[in-house]
Order: structure tokens, then sequence, then C-alpha cells
């Protein structure tokens, strides 16, 4: 395994040869402890595994991980969610003892195919009765609509989700979001109204873009940002809404058209290009239950668990920035593991 991290200081020393980086990580300083060490015959699966059971043990069910290398810019194959994932996620969920009913799933992803991430609710729901998701950094976009899909959502506090709105190819072949797409729509319409009201012409330079615009790419657009909503809302009322009965607020009973109407509005919030700006904006924990009205754990309430999940994400991060590894599907019981064969 290569290791790209060097020691730097006035004197450089031999450094102890070591074969897990658990048994040397640091409480508080995790990634720090564990880099510019020298590694020695070290089982990167089996550390990982030892880390899912740190896990394991606190939270007494079973954990399986869905890991996409967000760290090392240098891979070039797919880290997102896409069709490709399909079989290994689904074997991952297999091999788990069909008496289990209950399960975590860590995500790390920075989004993909909202397509895929139904298939992965489908095979999912019939086969637990409680799921929660453990997100120890970044899950977006689709990772989003994906942790949407669980009884729970448990974040570390550096972790966050995304909006939702999806990228769609415009006509050059770059992926575009498509909120942005119909946001610049909408603008270009209310610009166009006031003008004419006033007895003018619509703008020149909203003529043209409107012109250059593919009418394929505003319906993939419309259609596509639609899809993400009705996942969202769909999973919410089904799943996550699931034990939400009575209003904190007054002790009120909580009816099954007021929680429909709470996951309209959620899901609607997290498709607004105008709120967010950008697709890549990082939602923080505080602003998925202040903004977004999303009920979130953090790791912290879970006694053992936040130290758990840090020494796993320094672990992971690690082997992320290490080694040509793009995704990584494992559990106790299996793994899969993806590299980019350039590296």
């Amino acid at each position: 395994m290569s290791q790209k991290h060097q020691f730097y200081g006035t004197k450089q020393t031999q450094l102890p040869s070591i074969s897990s980086l658990l048994d040397v990580m640091k409480d508080g300083n995790e990634f720090e402890s564990i880099i510019g060490k020298q590694i020695i015959n070290m089982n990167i699966v089996e550390e990982i595994r030892r880390s899912i059971s740190e896990i394991e043990l606190i939270r007494k069910r079973p954990l399986i991980c869905y890991l996409g290398n967000i760290v090392n810019t240098h891979i070039k194959v797919s880290n997102s969610i896409d069709y490709n994932d399909d079989l290994p996620f689904s074997e991952m969920i297999s091999v788990i003892d069909n008496a289990i009913r209950e399960i975590d799933i860590l995500i790390v992803t920075p989004g993909g195919s909202a397509q895929q991430v139904a298939k992965f609710v489908d095979k999912l729901r019939p086969r637990f009765n409680n799921i929660a998701f453990i997100l120890p950094n970044m899950s977006m976009s689709a990772g989003t609509i994906l942790a949407m899909s669980g009884d729970d959502i448990i974040m570390g506090p550096n972790a966050y989700i995304g909006p939702i709105d999806p990228q769609v190819p415009n006509k050059e072949g770059s992926f575009v979001p498509a909120q942005a797409i119909l946001a610049l729509i909408e603008d270009i319409q209310k610009r166009g109204e006031a003008n004419l009201k006033n007895g003018q012409n619509p703008p020149w330079s909203d003529l043209q873009l409107l012109k250059n615009m593919d009418s394929k790419e505003i319906g993939n657009a419309l259609s596509a940002s639609q899809y993400s909503i009705q996942l969202v809302q769909q999973y919410l009322f089904q799943y996550k809404f699931n034990t939400w009965n009575t209003h904190s607020s007054d002790g009120r009973q909580v009816t099954d058209d007021e929680k429909k109407q709470k996951a309209v509005e959620i899901a609607t919030h997290l498709c607004d290009h105008k709120e967010w700006k950008s697709h890549s904006r990082g939602i923080t924990r505080k602003a998925a239950w202040e903004e977004c009205k999303i009920k979130i754990r953090h790791t912290e309430e879970i006694e053992g668990l936040d130290r758990a999940i840090r020494r796993f994400w320094a672990l992971i991060y690690w082997t992320f920035e290490n080694t040509s590894m793009a995704k990584i599907f494992i559990s106790d019981k299996y793994c899969i593991i993806r590299n980019d064969p350039t590296l």
C-alpha cells in the first residue's frame, strides 16, 4: 500500500513500524495521529471491519457501509451512486441474516442517480423494519434522498447533506443543475412580463438565451426535479414520519394529511435552487433541523458513538487519500472495493 504522507521536521528519525492505524489513533486528533506512520503488513479491510465492529457494539445492530472517495482528487472513475452499484449493494444486504429487521447504513457520497437510489430503497424497505442512516461527512444530492428513506438520520458534527435538485445533461453533454435551468426560465419570464406590461419588448439578451435553450433540456430539468421531490416526499411520509404521532408543541395527534403536507414542504425546500444557490451547497445538521425541519439525531447523543464515528472516518479518510480506492461496499460479512486502475 502506498503511503503519500511524509514526516517533516528539523531532524528526521526512523519511525517505528505499525500494522494497525486504529491501535495508534489518539482521541481528539484521530487523523493527525495516524499520518506519517511507517505501515507494515496492514490489512486495511480488517482495519475497517474492526472500526465497524466498534460502531456495531454501541448500536447493537448490523452496520453496512457505502463509501465513495470524496477525498482523492486524482480518482477518475465514478465515486457517485450509479447503476454499477446495484449488484454489490444488493449482495451486501442479502448476506445479512433474514431474522435481522433493524440495520444501520453509513454513507459517504457526493451524490449520483436518484433512479438508483430508488432501487436501493426498493431492496431495503421490504427487508427491514427500522433503518438508521449514519452520516460522518458528505451525503449529497442522491445521498440525501437515500437518507430520507430512513426511520432515523444520525449526523456527526462535520456531516452535511445537500440540495436534491438533480443534474441533467445539456446539449453540449455537460451536466447542469436542473433547478438552475428552471430558475433562469422563471426569471426570464418575469422580466418579459414586466416589460410587456410597460409596453416594451422583452430584453434581447433574454430572447437569445431562450433561443439557445434546448426544449429537451428544459423537459429533462422539469421531470428530474419532480422525480426527486416525489421520492423525498414519499420516503418522508412512509418512513421518516412513521413514528411522528404527536405535535411536540401541544401534544395534538398528527394526522396523515399533516404528515403529507410537511413531506411536501421539506421535499420542495430541498429542491429549491433559489434557496440553496448551488447544487454543491452543504446543509449542516443544524440547518437541516432549523431551516428544513428535518429531525436529526447527533452522534454525541448516543454514548460512545461520536468517538467511534470519528475513528472510522479518520481511517476511511486516510484510506481514500493514500490508495486508489474509488468506492467501498463493506460490512462484517461483505466487501467489494472498486479501484481506479490508472493510479
